[in-house]
């Protein structure tokens, strides 16, 4: 990855040296970047900040807020094997969706882990490493209370990716089986879903999820119960947003492989665009596109 100024001359200033006139020009100068994308890393603060990171280079997200953006779709690039492949699902290719330990059903849903047991689905020291870890069943308010799981390691990340403005945890359990049967259980009494939509336009209420999690609690399967976290607060996330879209627009890369417009906000993993265009960086992981910041 390159970065690159560019730009429209124009004239600065004019003098004299000698016996010569000499003009000094400046540039209108943006910056390029190109490369494939990942999800956006992110930094706890007030606002949260953003990092768009490619091979050699990263965009503090934060910094481009209130410019206009140019984003061009050039090819695929499957984030496991590397290929000129169509992106399938979770910015892989078809073939190593169905090949890959970090691909397996177990990932979105928790409950099918069999680490525990030592039963291997795709690669068993790939799923201990990751199933046999402390995780987090949590409550998180992004368009509504929802329950969710996550690695312990993960907390605050997977919240600031749902677009929650508020979360508390509920349950920490030693594997990511005990967290699945968890969720599937409360998910019975709270939505397990975020309304996009609502969370982009930030049409949503606080809550008390500290009521939330004890009313929660007589449901939580026997097997956790004992894990319980009894005392602890509400965690906070302010996004920076200069202003929310009225309505939503999604930007498709394949529907619609050149955009510009003015980022006015970043809200979970999406640049939210003055026009009232939405782009889902991380539904769009494994397109290899080209950035410029005008």
């Amino acid at each position: 990855m390159e970065l690159a100024f560019f730009g429209i001359f124009g004239l600065l200033k004019i003098g004299k040296k000698g016996s010569k006139i000499y003009r000094i020009f400046y540039k209108q100068t943006y910056m390029q970047f190109e490369g494939v994308l990942r999800k956006m890393k992110t930094e706890m603060g007030s606002p949260i900040q953003y990092y768009l990171l490619f091979n050699n280079d990263f965009l503090n997200v934060n910094q481009v807020l209130n410019k206009e953006l140019h984003i061009a779709f050039l090819k695929y690039q499957c984030l496991n094997c590397g290929l000129e492949r169509p992106i399938f699902r979770q910015g892989f290719c078809r073939n190593c969706f169905y090949e890959i330990p970090s691909a397996g059903d177990w990932i979105m849903h928790p409950e099918l882990s069999t680490a525990h047991l030592g039963k291997e689905d795709r690669d068993l020291d790939y799923e201990k490493k990751v199933q046999l870890q402390p995780h987090i069943v949590y409550l998180a308010n992004s368009s509504n209370v929802k329950v969710g799981v996550t690695r312990k390691s993960q907390v605050p990340t997977r919240w600031i990716d749902q677009g929650a403005h508020e979360a508390i945890e509920i349950v920490e359990v030693p594997n990511r089986y005990l967290a699945g049967i968890t969720e599937v259980a409360l998910k019975e009494h709270v939505a397990d879903k975020t309304n996009w939509r609502k969370m982009l336009t930030n049409k949503v209420d606080d809550e008390d999820l500290v009521a939330w999690r004890n009313q929660l609690r007589q449901y939580i399967p026997e097997e956790a119960a004992s894990y319980f976290i009894e005392s602890n607060k509400e965690t906070e996330m302010e996004f920076p947003v200069l202003r929310y879209p009225e309505k939503v627009k999604s930007l498709n890369l394949e529907k619609t492989p050149e955009y510009r417009g003015k980022l006015m906000g970043i809200k979970g993993q999406y640049f939210l665009f003055e026009d009232n265009t939405v782009f889902n960086i991380r539904g769009s992981e494994g397109y290899y596109v080209s950035l410029n910041i005008i």
